[in-house]
């Protein structure tokens, strides 16, 4: 039963990285129809599926007591994948489709890139164990889909303004910000204030703005991040470890 019990977290991961395969197979063929939906559409499916995979497996480890180093690394290469390589692919697309020019859009590989970085520095960062320094990178992805639904609602706009959301957001991932954790230890409002505030805007966004709602997410997670420290630094950091 302990054997069967090793395999449950890493089976989660796995379902992880094969949803972000498939969001980078869909984000190549954005125009295409599929049930309904664009090919990019379903992209967004996807990687959101893959953050729900990425949540269960940490939380299925947990409960059983499965940790593993093969997990460990298991984990990062299908972060990867799902929240560095898929956004990459589908914003590299996104410019294509609009007419940037293939030189200009080549730049949506930065998200790829300090993604990767931002996961080997998680991995051997002790200060990272129940807090994160800089933007996680799945919060990253879900910002990316957030804004192909918005340039999806409102229009491209324009080389300049993405060239510098890609670096800027990707610097993000790698700088030394402190950043609360979004996974809830207990259902308490006391210890979970930013969580309770980050789920309810978010709800209110997606509602307001379809899509794009998750773009603005994790935009007030930032500034909740940058004010709780400056405001209340003490409370942040004891809520930094609840």
């Amino acid at each position: 039963m302990k054997n069967i019990k090793t395999y449950i977290p890493n089976t989660i991961t796995c379902l992880n990285l094969l949803c972000g395969c498939v969001a980078v197979f869909l984000a190549f063929h954005s125009g295409t129809q599929v049930m309904g939906l664009h090919a990019f559409e379903w992209a967004w499916i996807f990687i959101g599926a893959a953050a729900v995979f990425d949540f269960c497996d940490g939380l299925s480890a947990r409960l059983l007591g499965a940790y593993s180093p093969m997990g460990k690394e298991l984990d990062s290469l299908s972060d990867l994948v799902s929240f560095g390589l898929a956004p990459a692919f589908l914003v590299m697309n996104a410019m294509i489709d609009a007419g940037a020019p293939s030189g200009v859009s080549f730049i949506a590989l930065f998200i790829a890139l300090m993604g990767a970085l931002r996961l080997a520095k998680f991995n051997v960062d002790t200060r990272q164990a129940t807090s994160f320094i800089g933007l996680p990178i799945p919060a990253n992805a879900l910002f990316w889909i957030g804004t192909m639904g918005w340039i999806s609602e409102h229009g491209y706009p324009g080389d300049i303004v993405m060239a510098v959301l890609i670096i800027g957001f990707s610097l993000l991932m790698v700088s030394e910000l402190k950043m609360f954790s979004l996974k809830f230890k207990d259902m308490a409002f006391k210890g979970n204030v930013r969580r309770y505030m980050v789920l309810a805007a978010c709800v209110f966004f997606i509602a307001t703005d379809g899509v794009a709602g998750f773009a603005w997410t994790i935009i007030l997670y930032i500034l909740i991040s940058l004010l709780g420290k400056r405001t209340d630094p003490d409370n942040f950091e004891d809520e930094l470890q609840a």
